[in-house]
């Protein structure tokens, strides 16, 4: 296979078919001239090395691969509803560009993740809860633990990568072994048949009724909701989406016309209202464990759906291994996405499986919609960055990254220019999110007497 733009065209082509037939998706050829410049002026170069050391240029074989994942939902958005056009660089940077991230080697760009040298390899950590740290003791086997970080660090010296991901994730906090070989897969999801398939249902007035919290499912809900979809969040009002005691400029530019629900999932009349809604929906997307949704009785596989649905389940590893949970920078660490600098890893990005995970969800609920739907299309975090992590973008030699009085650079010898590498973008300020619940009981009627629910 050739590499470059035209081997990214084929690349989509082959994971939508899973879906459907999709000779006819276009290619974004010529939307990358030069991934490496291209890379350097995307924004994400720059939160991609060390903090004290020049920004890296692996793996901007991202760029030509995601143009293409974009190029694919425009034209399948446009044969359903609106197009819609991505940024890939706004997409990837947005959120680092809003909270004020910078790059920090072995240390994720948000600072919950960290990659620590094991025995034989590499393994990241993710601390993001009081809990996890609080688990620390615990995980270790022993109780005198002051700095937790430093007592992790000590511990991976001596153990292999995989037995220390293995240990910390049995305490349900996220860990993963940077693979040596980078994991072979056709697809980053996997889809079976939920469903008869329907007519072809269209995104524009397409119910979609959205789950997830913090990142890739709602950002794959924002896509579908530009397309001219009718996006209701649903949240708990016990544990409400935790994106929203963040900034609030990041929320909203994920929710920003989307209706509110909230839901006490523990009650009776709480799980009815969830039910209801997935009946309705046209698109359930969320990002739970499969347990978590099959103790509310909602398991995709046992539920009765009408002809058409499609169900978007996003989760660190899929559905075939639940227990295991993974977050942003983890999951790219587990799918061998991650910058080089100096020969050893740096995170790649900020959370860069999240973004990534949540455009690819979106081609996907596309491509099942146009393809008639009826589908459960099964998205893996760890797959989806493995499939970036493996494509290879036809090089144009080396790319010398310099430093100037107005900051670093890079030099692209065939194209005869430098290109500045330039900070993340932060994205246009829309209008804001509405207060959570805020649509509960007319969403829930509207929703009841459309469908005698």
């Amino acid at each position: 296979m050739t590499h470059g733009v035209g081997a990214a065209a084929e690349t989509v082509r082959r994971w939508l078919g899973a879906v459907g037939e999709f000779a006819s998706v276009p290619s974004a050829e010529g939307a990358v001239g030069c991934p490496v410049s291209a890379w350097a002026a995307s924004g994400v170069m720059e939160l991609t090395g060390d903090a004290d050391g020049p920004p890296v240029l692996s793996p901007a074989s991202v760029l030509p691969l995601l143009h293409e994942v974009g190029a694919a939902l425009a034209s399948l958005t446009a044969s359903a509803g609106r197009p819609v056009h991505i940024d890939p660089a706004l997409l990837l940077g947005g959120r680092a560009a809003v909270l004020g991230l910078t790059r920090r080697g072995r240390t994720s760009a948000g600072g919950a993740t960290r990659l620590l040298p094991t025995g034989d390899g590499w393994c990241a950590v993710t601390l993001s809860r009081p809990d996890d740290i609080d688990l620390v003791p615990a995980i270790l086997g022993r109780a005198d633990v002051g700095d937790p970080w430093q007592a992790l660090a000590a511990a991976a010296a001596h153990d292999g990568a995989e037995e220390l991901a293995a240990r910390i994730r049995l305490f349900g906090v996220p860990s993963a072994a940077l693979p040596s070989v980078l994991p072979a897969l056709d697809a980053p999801w996997r889809v079976s048949s939920i469903a008869a398939p329907g007519a072809g249902t269209r995104l524009d007035g397409a119910l979609v009724v959205d789950f997830s919290s913090l990142w890739a499912g709602p950002l794959c809900a924002h896509l579908l909701g530009r397309a001219g979809a009718r996006v209701v969040k649903v949240e708990s009002t016990r544990r409400p989406d935790g994106a929203r005691s963040g900034d609030r400029r990041f929320f909203d530019w994920l929710h920003d016309g989307h209706e509110s629900v909230a839901v006490d999932f523990t009650s009776a009349g709480g799980r009815a209202a969830l039910a209801d809604l997935v009946r309705a929906a046209d698109v359930v997307i969320e990002a739970s464990r499969p347990r978590a949704f099959a103790e509310l009785g909602l398991s995709p596989e046992r539920l009765d759906h009408r002809a058409g649905k499609v169900w978007i389940s996003i989760t660190g590893y899929g559905r075939r291994q639940p227990d295991l949970v993974a977050l942003g920078d983890d999951a790219a660490v587990a799918g061998g996405l991650v910058g080089r600098s100096e020969g050893r890893p740096v995170f790649c990005g900020d959370a860069i499986a999240d973004p990534l995970t949540g455009v690819v969800a979106a081609l996907g609920a596309a491509g099942s919609l146009v393809a008639g739907g009826g589908h459960l299309v099964d998205v893996a975090m760890r797959e989806v960055a493995a499939a970036f992590a493996g494509f290879s973008a036809a090089g144009h030699g080396p790319h010398p990254v310099r430093r100037s009085a107005a900051g670093w650079y890079v030099e692209c010898p065939l194209l005869g220019r430098r290109q500045a590498v330039l900070p993340p973008r932060v994205p246009e300020r829309g209008g804001e999110a509405v207060a959570m619940g805020a649509d509960t009981t007319r969403v829930l009627a509207e929703v009841r007497a459309a469908f005698g629910l």
